[in-house]
């Protein structure tokens, strides 16, 4: 009976690894078009060129952030990738800003908040907001809380996680721009 169950495991492991050889690369492939595109939606549309994808550490942790030129090669913007904690977890979202610092988009890329509620974090009536938000002139803070921001009715959690993390990509944006990556090469 032994055998049997350790030779039933062998299988079982041996057609798991096989699944996962086969579906790594378009699971992959799928992933790099998903951000890519996450990428050309939330930067100014003057954006030409975007270049490979860049880290800056702040405060301790690391931060991915691509930059995009213009047709003569001026940085017009850059998209920087964070990740605040909701009420489900993590909500990984890219925020695009223009040279100024002015947020054109976001963009979710994955979160797992209550359906119905928090998940209407992806829906444009809540993300549509933030598009030519200037955090030096506007509070990234939910109104509950003192800010600028309209909460997602019912979901206050999400919508102070979401101000958050721009707040924080908002700061991470800063540093980068008192690095010498913004200077046009």
């Amino acid at each position: 009976m032994t055998v049997c169950l350790f030779t039933i495991c062998i299988v079982c492991s041996a057609l798991l690894a096989g699944v996962y050889a086969l579906t790594k690369a378009p699971i992959d492939a799928a992933a790099k078009a998903k951000n890519e595109a996450a990428i050309k939606e939330v930067l100014p549309e003057t954006a030409v060129t975007i270049e490979e994808e860049r880290t800056v550490d702040f405060e301790g942790a690391s931060y991915g952030y691509n930059l995009a030129y213009d047709e003569v090669g001026n940085v017009v913007g850059c998209a920087i990738n964070v990740a605040p904690v909701g009420f489900g977890g993590p909500i990984a979202i890219k925020v695009g800003f223009d040279i100024n610092g002015v947020i054109c988009n976001t963009k979710v890329l994955s979160q797992a908040e209550t359906p119905g509620l928090g998940a209407k974090c992806v829906e444009p009536s809540f993300s549509s907001q933030f598009k030519g938000w200037n955090p030096a002139e506007k509070d990234l803070a939910v109104k509950k809380d003192g800010g600028d921001v309209d909460a997602i009715t019912a979901s206050t959690i999400t919508s102070r996680a979401y101000a958050d993390g721009l707040l924080l990509a908002t700061k991470v944006f800063q540093a980068i721009g008192q690095t010498p990556m913004l200077i046009n090469e």
